[in-house]
């Protein structure tokens, strides 16, 4: 071969098939045997072949590349996105399905309306083929406007009521409701809840799921206090609970970083966890196993929602049927120290 990079008849001849064969393996064409698939991209992997871009984007009009975006309104949120575990989790839970497949992300960040207009044009221009969106606020409007736009988009969480997306969700209330019955199992008669802010999209499920399941006990009052997701809100609204209800004897926090915030505050003035106040999270991060002590908390499998998102945004672009598609996933309590 010399000096040139391998070629798509090197291909065939390593693989025993026709050029035409290694083409439409390369381009994703899915009329390809299985078995067929298999050799061409083990021919692929031992001669080191990489397709070139262009000419590929020329005949499939894609680009390769699909768009990772964290969108929010009315609010600068770069902060949370750099110190939330959570975000990082959904591009650990992205990539090994996109590289499966070749395909690059590009992060995007929506934060203002101008944000969104020049998101949706971009895309609309094909810089990309398709969206995986991450909205951080119930009402923001770029799912709808995707939509709107015929691209083909898919929601971490759950579109609003009307909206035809395909989505992934975690079932938020039997999160919340699982953290309720814990508590009330372990002898807790009067707990709170560090609730996230009113906007966020799990915001009304995850409290309204707490609620009602001590509802069911009898308990018909809840002290609530509002967190933003970060260490420090939830030492703001652990200080503002003590201080407005001082007899609880349990906290659920709407995120692991408000719970870890909450049991700073809670060891600096000496009150025993759990022995006086138990604490319980949500989400499983990597805040919730670095906390002291250790928290006790509802697990969100980021990672695997975050996977199944890419698999359907895949299948999508790969001309699956258009009608929505939806994927949620169950919740799972980890006891640890906390609770």
């Amino acid at each position: 071969m010399g000096n040139r990079g391998p070629t798509l008849e090197d291909v065939a001849r390593e693989a025993g098939v026709s050029r035409a064969t290694v083409s439409r393996v390369v381009n994703g064409v899915r009329n390809v045997a299985p078995d067929i698939q298999r050799s061409v991209r083990e021919a692929i992997a031992r001669i080191g072949y990489t397709p070139n871009q262009a000419a590929r984007s020329l005949v499939t009009r894609r680009t390769g590349t699909v768009a990772l975006v964290l969108s929010a309104t009315g609010r600068s949120f770069t902060a949370r996105v750099f110190s939330d575990p959570f975000f990082g989790r959904v591009v650990d839970g992205v990539l090994p399905v996109l590289r499966r497949r070749a395909i690059q992300p590009v992060l995007l960040v929506a934060e203002s309306e101008q944000a969104r207009a020049q998101l949706v044009e971009y895309l609309r221009q094909g810089g990309a083929d398709g969206a995986l969106v991450v909205p951080l606020d119930e009402n923001d409007p770029l799912p709808s406007m995707l939509v709107a736009a015929g691209l083909p988009t898919v929601l971490f969480g759950r579109p609003r009521d009307g909206e035809r997306c395909r989505y992934v969700d975690l079932d938020n209330g039997a999160g919340a409701r699982l953290a309720a019955e814990h508590l009330w199992a372990t002898g807790r008669r009067r707990p709170a809840t560090i609730a996230a802010p009113v906007t966020a999209p799990t915001a009304r499920d995850r409290l309204d799921g707490f609620r009602e399941a001590l509802a069911a006990h009898g308990v018909t009052s809840v002290p609530v206090a509002r967190g933003r997701f970060t260490v420090d809100s939830g030492r703001r609204a652990m200080a503002r609970l003590l201080k407005d209800h001082p007899g609880i004897d349990a906290v659920f926090a709407a995120n692991d970083l408000m719970a870890r915030g909450a049991c700073q505050y809670l060891r600096e003035q000496g009150v025993p966890i759990p022995g006086t106040v138990a604490v319980v999270g949500f989400d499983d991060s990597v805040a919730a196993r670095d906390a002291r002590p250790q928290l006790t908390t509802v697990r969100q499998p980021v990672e695997r929602m975050a996977a199944a998102m890419a698999t359907l945004l895949v299948e999508q672009l790969d001309g699956a049927p258009s009608e929505t598609a939806a994927k949620v996933f169950e919740p799972l309590l980890v006891v640890r120290e906390s609770g």
